[in-house]
C-alpha cells in the first residue's frame, strides 16, 4: 500500500470545485467547561478541527456508519479541513472508512441504483488523487458507468432512485449527490468533456422544474404527476424545504466552478443562481441569521430555523460572491447566516463540540411534516455542511 501523500501543499486537488484553502494553522485545543458554553462568532478556535477531533472522538472509521451520503458529506467537510490543517490522521480516518467498502482489486459492493449512493463517490476520487491507488478509479468509474443506463425524464433528469417509489421524480437533494462527483471524476480522470456538460444539463433541467416565481426552488418534481405530494397540474411539491434548497445551492456553485467560461448552460445556471440568491436573502431570519425549515413561511409559530440549509446557504453565498457568480454584497448576507449557525455550536463538559438545530433525513412531504422533522445534535448533514461553511467563512467574519 502506498503511504498517504502528507504534503497537500505539492499535491493540492486540481478540481475547480474545491477551492485552496488558507495556510495551515494548528488546530488548538478546546478548552473543557465545566457546562455547555455556547460560542460566539468571534471566537478564535478552529471550529473546524474542533468538530472533526470530537467526530473522530465519537466513532471510529468502522462505527461511523455504512456507505451514505450523510457520511460522505462530513467526510468531505473533513477532507476540506485536513486540505488546511495537513493533519494526516484526517485523512487516514477516510481512508479507512473508504477502504472498508473497496476491495484491493476496486470492487464495491454497491448498485448506485440511487443518486444518494453516489455522494460518497466523491471520497474515491479524493482518495485516487491523495494515493495514486487505482482501486479508486475503478470503483469511482463504476459510479460513471452506471450513468450511462440510469433512469431519466424526458429531457433528460436523473430520476432520484430507480424504484418504482421514485421513478420519474427528480429531487432537489439528488443534484448534489451526483453533479460534484462527475465534475472532480472528470478533472481527476479526463473525462471532462462528459461530466461538465452532464453535469450542467442535469443543474438545468432540475432547476427549470423546481424553481418558481419567488426564486425558491420546491423539494421534488413528479414528471408522472402520479406521486401523493404532486400537484396534479405541475407535478411539484407543495413546500420549499430547506435543506433541499441548500443541496441545490451547494451543486450549482460546485458545477460552476469546474465548467468552463463558455459552456452554454452557464448563463442560465448564473441566472437561476441568481434568482436564489435573492430569494434567500429576502426569507433569511432577521433576528438569527439562519433560514426556516419550511423557507417562506418563517412567520408561523411553530416553523423553526435548521443548521444544515443555514450552513449550505451561507457557504454558497459567500463562494458565489466570491467568485463573482453574485453580487459581492451576497458575502454580507452569508455571514450573517455563518453568525447564526454559530450560535447553535456548543463546547460540552467532555471539552467535545455540539451543533444542534439540525433535521434529521426527510422525505418529501407538506409543511406539517416538515416542521414535525425531529431536530438532532451531531447529525452528519449538519457536521458535513457546517465544516464546508466554515472553510469558506471562518477568516471572514468577526
Amino acid at each position: 500500500m502506498k503511504r498517504l501523500r502528507a504534503a497537500v501543499a505539492a499535491v493540492a486537488l486540481t478540481t475547480a470545485t474545491l477551492a485552496a484553502l488558507p495556510a495551515a494553522v494548528p488546530p488548538p485545543a478546546v478548552a473543557v467547561a465545566a457546562a455547555v458554553v455556547p460560542v460566539g462568532p468571534a471566537a478564535a478556535s478552529d471550529w473546524s478541527a474542533a468538530v472533526v477531533e470530537s467526530t473522530m472522538a465519537r466513532y471510529t472509521p468502522s462505527t461511523i456508519g455504512g456507505w451514505s451520503y450523510p457520511v460522505g458529506l462530513y467526510l468531505y467537510g473533513q477532507y476540506l479541513t485536513y486540505r488546511r490543517t495537513h493533519d494526516a490522521r484526517y485523512l487516514a480516518y477516510i481512508k479507512n472508512y473508504v477502504d472498508r467498502f473497496v476491495r484491493s482489486d476496486g470492487s464495491i459492493d454497491q448498485s448506485f441504483d440511487s443518486l444518494d449512493s453516489m455522494q460518497a463517490g466523491r471520497l474515491l476520487v479524493i482518495l485516487h488523487h491523495e494515493t495514486g491507488q487505482d482501486r479508486y478509479r475503478k470503483a469511482a468509474q463504476k459510479i460513471r458507468d452506471r450513468l450511462n443506463t440510469y433512469p431519466r425524464t424526458s429531457d433528460g433528469g436523473f430520476w432520484h432512485a430507480d424504484t418504482s417509489s421514485r421513478a420519474h421524480q427528480l429531487w432537489a437533494d439528488g443534484v448534489y449527490m451526483v453533479n460534484p462527483f462527475l465534475v472532480e471524476y472528470g478533472q481527476e480522470f479526463g473525462d471532462s468533456a462528459y461530466a461538465d456538460d452532464e453535469a450542467a444539463r442535469q443543474l438545468a433541467v432540475y432547476g427549470g422544474h423546481l424553481q418558481v416565481a419567488n426564486g425558491l426552488l420546491r423539494h421534488a418534481y413528479d414528471e408522472s404527476k402520479s406521486a401523493s405530494w404532486a400537484d396534479p397540474a405541475t407535478g411539484l411539491a407543495p413546500e420549499h424545504w430547506c435543506r433541499a434548497v441548500g443541496w441545490y445551492a451547494m451543486a450549482i456553485v460546485n458545477v460552476l466552478d469546474a465548467i468552463p467560461a463558455n459552456q452554454p448552460r452557464r448563463p442560465q445556471l448564473l441566472t437561476i443562481f441568481g434568482k436564489l440568491a435573492a430569494a434567500l436573502e429576502r426569507y433569511q431570519d432577521p433576528a438569527t441569521g439562519r433560514w426556516f425549515q419550511v423557507i417562506d413561511k418563517g412567520g408561523r409559530g411553530d416553523n423553526w430555523t435548521e443548521t444544515s440549509c443555514s450552513s449550505m446557504f451561507a457557504y454558497a453565498l459567500s463562494r458565489g460572491a466570491q467568485q463573482h457568480y453574485l453580487d459581492p454584497h451576497y458575502a454580507d448576507v452569508a455571514r450573517r447566516g455563518y453568525r447564526g449557525v454559530l450560535a447553535e455550536l456548543s463546547v460540552g463538559a467532555d471539552g467535545r463540540t455540539d451543533l444542534a438545530g439540525i433535521s434529521v433525513g426527510t422525505n418529501v412531504g407538506d409543511y406539517a411534516y416538515y416542521v414535525a422533522r425531529a431536530r438532532a445534535v451531531n447529525d452528519f448533514h449538519g457536521l458535513g455542511a457546517f465544516l464546508i461553511m466554515n472553510e469558506q467563512l471562518r477568516d471572514g467574519v468577526s
